[in-house]
Formats: structure tokens, sequence, C-alpha cells
């Protein structure tokens, strides 16, 4: 029987992306939808102090899986990094501390793998977090997530919190944010390459220059790493969850573009940043330390994202405008 099952779990971010697909597993190992707490940001604002005091209050959690962020792509990293870094600070700092003032069972944080140094040798293993500066377009979110984990350390050797730490590469999937200028690299690419199939265009225009490469983890396989380590894991070690495959942004390119059957020229605008020149993670701690492994291949993941996207009459018609 799962530790979880007659626990009351708060899942910040629940609604959203990743955070449908964890309440999904937490049914799944029999968690009652009563036991399942999910603040919307019109009733918490998690950044505000008084709100977070407030949500302990009504929730009573005794585990908090705390996935809430403000994010987006590069575009969005560059225009916000002042709120980028004080609405991920404020919600990890407000949160845990109310959870310890409230004895929190367990603390779980989503972190980023844009909390990595720039250049960090490949694949990235967990102890070269440290070991100099994120790239610099989303060092801001990158480096509030990453005092979380110091946080989370300190609380654990000071007042016992028990809690655990992921580090997940992009992740993609069904219900993903398609949002032109928020969203991440493969809604985006799916968006642009459906757009101009449809209408008819004879080419597309990517930013970079396409060598950059980057990793990327299906959002169900992440969701099931995420449950497992609030089952398993009681210290905040930080573990990465990925897939060890590595792909070139040229090359995600064309492969989105052939499975959207978009037949145009593929154009690439080098005056537009790359971001990190390479991502690709090592995962064999998430094996050792709690037996998962990513189980859908890239592919097939893309497919079930744009078949998704493809049926969704109402997310397309709000994406185009």
């Amino acid at each position: 029987m799962s530790y979880l099952k007659n626990k009351r779990i708060c899942v910040t971010g629940g609604a959203g992306f990743l955070g449908r697909f964890i309440c999904d597993k937490l049914r799944e190992r029999g968690v009652a939808d009563e036991n399942i707490f999910v603040p919307r940001r019109k009733d918490y604002d998690l950044t505000q102090e008084a709100d977070v005091v407030r949500l302990y209050k009504d929730a009573k959690p005794e585990v908090v899986i705390h996935l809430a962020a403000e994010v987006g792509g590069i575009g969005a990293n560059r225009d916000h990094p002042g709120r980028f870094f004080f609405a991920n600070m404020a919600m990890g700092l407000h949160l845990i501390e109310h959870g310890r003032a409230n004895g929190l069972e367990k603390f779980v944080q989503t972190g980023t793998v844009c909390a990595y140094p720039k250049f960090t040798p490949v694949p990235f293993k967990e102890t070269e977090l440290w070991n100099g500066y994120p790239e610099e377009t989303n060092a801001p979110y990158g480096v509030a997530k990453k005092a979380l984990f110091v946080m989370l350390d300190g609380y654990k050797r000071e007042y016992g919190l028990n809690s655990a730490v992921v580090v997940p590469v992009n992740l993609y999937g069904p219900h993903d944010n398609f949002d032109p200028h928020s969203s991440h690299v493969i809604p985006a690419l799916i968006r642009k390459c459906i757009e101009a199939r449809d209408a008819g265009d004879d080419h597309i225009t990517c930013w970079g220059t396409g060598s950059a490469s980057r990793e990327f983890l299906y959002v169900e396989d992440a969701a099931e790493a995420i449950v497992t380590a609030t089952e398993k894991l009681d210290t905040p070690d930080p573990i990465n969850l990925g897939t060890n495959m590595e792909i070139t942004i040229k090359d995600l390119v064309e492969l989105i573009a052939k499975l959207c059957k978009f037949t145009g020229k593929i154009e690439w605008d080098a005056t537009k940043p790359d971001g990190q020149p390479r991502r690709c993670l090592d995962t064999s701690k998430a094996k050792e330390a709690m037996g998962w492994e990513a189980e859908v291949g890239f592919e097939e993941g893309l497919k079930r994202t744009i078949e998704w996207f493809e049926q969704q009459d109402e997310v397309r018609e709000v994406v185009y405008g």
C-alpha cells in the first residue's frame, strides 16, 4: 500500500499541465479526491505570505507537492527576470516555512534543469549543480529554484523536515501551454508547424541557429517520477528526471515538421538566442534511489502531443487568436 493513500496532500499547480497528471497518479495510489487539495490562484496567491498561512489553515496538508511556478520559454524569461525570480522564490519560501510551522510531514520541491550552470559537462550530474552560473536568459528562474534546494537542506538539518527534490528536464505532452510567447520549445514548434501547414505557408522561421541541444521528458513519466519520489524519499538530495536522449533543436524542428505534415522550408533567425548550448541529464541516480526510468519514447510522446492538440478545437481557437 502506498505511503500516500491516507494522507492529506496539497498539490500546488495541481490544475496545471503537470499537476493534472500528478493528481491522476495519486488517485491511482488510492488517494481519495477529498484528500487531494489543489489551491487555485484566484483563491490563494502563493507569492503572498498571508495566503499561504490561510492555505495551511484551510487544507491542513500532511504532504505538499510543490509544482506551481511562473515560467516560460526564452522570450518570457528575457522579458520577466525580476518577476520570475520573485514569484518562484516567494512561493517556495512561504510554503516551506509555514509547512515547518504547521508540522508538515513532507515537502516535495520540483526544480528545473535551468538551475544547472551554463557550461555543465554533458550528461549533467547532480554534483555539478553548484559548479557555475546558469545560462543568463533563465538564470533568475533557475537560481530561485536552486535556492529552495538549500532552504530544504537547512530545514532538514535544523528542523527535521522531510523533503525531496527532483530536477526534471523540459516537459512536453497533452495539456501543455501552447501560447506563442510563454510556451516552451515543443508546443511552440507544434503550433508553428500546424499553423503554417493549415495556412499553406511555404516556410517557418525558428529562433537561433538550431545547434543547441535539449532533452525532453513526457509529462506522464515525470508525474510518475514525482509521486514515486514523494513515496520513497525523505532527504532533499537533488535527483535528475530525464530520458538520457539528447537532440539538437535543428533535428527537433525537422522531426516535429514531419510529424505535423508540414512540408515547407525551415529558416533560422540567428539574431535570436539559442539559450544554453547543451542539455542532457545523467538519470542514474533516479534509478538507484527510487527505481524510476522514463517509459514513453520521444517520437511516440510527440505523436500523442500533436494528436491531442489537433483534437482540441477550443485550445486551437484560443491559441490562434
